[in-house]
């Protein structure tokens, strides 16, 4: 069954692009949160995790920020 996925990220962060690059290529099904576009958002992101950095990866309440791969794979059981 596919895991729920929720990337916070900006349009311009290198590390967001290649998150959602990774996801993509692998088939994940993720929901992008424009945090630079979106103030609520921004705040629930801050809250969840703590951090003011992006990208941050919400995969079935783990959160992980930044782009960790080998913490993504695990988090996904990929």
């Amino acid at each position: 069954m596919a895991k729920t996925v929720k990337v916070y990220s900006t349009s311009t962060c290198p590390y967001c692009i290649r998150a959602k690059q990774f996801l993509t290529e692998n088939n994940i099904q993720f929901e992008n949160i424009d945090v630079s576009a979106d103030h609520a958002k921004a705040q629930e992101m801050i809250k969840k995790s703590g951090q003011m950095g992006v990208p941050v990866l919400d995969i079935e309440g783990e959160i992980i920020i930044g782009f960790d791969k080998e913490r993504i794979k695990q988090a996904l059981g990929i």
